[in-house]
C-alpha cells in the first residue's frame, strides 16, 4: 500500500502493538494459549484438572499463527526478530518438554487432553462460532481500513492488551477455582466466547 508516494513495509513499520517487532504478539498468545495447557499437566494429583474447551479452539489460532500462511508477505531480515524469534521455540520446545515429562513420570494424566464430551456437544457450535467470527471481524477491519490507518493500529493494539489480560486472568482464576472447588466448569462459558472472539479478532487482524 502506497502512502504519500512510498510503499508500506508492514515488517518494519514501527506501529505494531507496543512497538514490538513483528509477530511478538502473537507470540506472546501463543504461550500463554498453551502454557495453559501445560499446567493443566503439571497440576498436583490430588486435583484433577481439565483444560477449559475454549482453549481447544484458542490452539487452532497457535498452530495457524506457526504456518507459513501466516507470515505471507513478511520478510523476517528487516526488523529484529530475536524476541519473536525466542517467543515461538519457547512455544515448541516447553510443549515437547512437558508432554515429554507427563508421559515418562504421569502417563495416566494426558486423559486430561480429552475435552469433556457433554461440554463440547453442548458448546462447539457457539465456540465455533465467535472463533470465525472473531477472526473475520479482525481481518475485515485490516482490509476496510488499511494497515496504515491509525484507528486500525489503535484497535489492533487493543485487541492485543485485552487479549493477553483475560488469557492471564482466566489462568489465574482456573488455579483458584481448580484448588478451592476442584473443578472448572463455574468458570464460565460466555467469559471463553468473548475471550475467544478477542483473541480471533487479534489472529485475525494478523492474517
Amino acid at each position: 500500500m502506497a502512502t504519500n508516494g512510498t510503499v508500506y513495509d508492514p515488517v518494519s513499520d514501527p506501529r505494531h502493538p507496543f512497538g514490538l517487532p513483528l509477530g511478538t504478539i502473537r507470540g506472546c498468545l501463543s504461550l500463554l494459549i498453551v502454557g495453559f495447557f501445560w499446567v493443566v499437566l503439571l497440576w498436583p494429583e490430588s486435583q484433577p484438572a481439565k483444560p477449559m474447551l475454549g482453549h481447544y479452539f484458542m490452539m487452532a489460532l497457535v498452530l495457524l499463527s506457526f504456518s507459513p500462511y501466516s507470515q505471507a508477505g513478511a520478510r523476517p531480515a528487516d526488523g529484529p526478530q530475536f524476541l519473536p524469534f525466542l517467543l515461538r521455540w519457547s512455544t515448541v520446545i516447553g510443549t515437547i518438554l512437558v508432554i515429554s515429562f507427563i508421559a515418562v513420570q504421569y502417563p495416566h494424566r494426558l486423559d486430561r487432553l480429552t475435552p469433556n464430551p457433554a461440554q463440547f456437544q453442548a458448546w462447539w457450535g457457539p465456540f465455533l462460532a465467535t472463533t470465525a467470527g472473531g477472526f473475520a471481524f479482525g481481518k475485515g477491519i485490516r482490509h476496510m481500513l488499511g494497515l496504515t490507518s491509525p484507528l486500525f493500529t489503535t484497535l489492533r493494539s487493543w485487541l492485543s492488551v485485552v487479549a493477553m489480560l483475560m488469557l492471564a486472568l482466566e489462568m489465574v482464576f482456573f488455579m483458584a477455582v481448580t484448588t478451592v472447588e476442584n473443578n472448572t466448569e463455574s468458570f464460565g462459558h460466555y467469559w471463553q466466547a468473548f475471550e475467544l472472539a478477542i483473541v480471533s479478532a487479534y489472529f485475525g487482524t494478523r492474517a
